[in-house]
């Protein structure tokens, strides 16, 4: 699959956005110094549920994502984008990161080589 149409793909989207809340799940229990049995008790769910969580096995309601999000001080905000931009955006960002990592690489790939459309 081409990344574009990886981008464009409802799998890609639900993915992001289960990662997204992890990352912030994970950030949370760091400040706040909770294991996942005091972060289960603190969002009033079960162990099980946090586990789900936190292993990514999951696909929650709009509201459900909400009032996660709230309950660890963040605001969910969503936005919305021409796919086309987002993915020349993304390719971008792709690239610089590829770019980056690969300059002082004898191994290194050419960015174009990652990069087929």
């Amino acid at each position: 699959m081409k990344r574009a149409e990886l981008l464009k793909s409802e799998g890609y989207w639900i993915a992001k956005l289960q990662t997204d809340l992890y990352r912030e799940l994970i950030s949370f229990m760091e400040r706040t110094h909770k294991n996942s049995s005091q972060l289960a008790e603190y969002l009033g769910c079960s162990k099980g549920y946090i586990s789900q969580l936190l292993n990514g096995n999951f696909d929650h309601k709009m509201s459900k994502l909400v009032e996660l999000s709230l309950a660890i001080g963040k605001a969910p905000i969503l936005e919305y984008k021409d796919i086309s931009d987002y993915i020349l955006e993304n390719d971008k960002t792709f690239s610089s990161v590829l770019t980056s990592s690969t300059q002082n690489s004898k191994f290194a790939m050419p960015v174009s080589f990652f990069l087929r459309a």
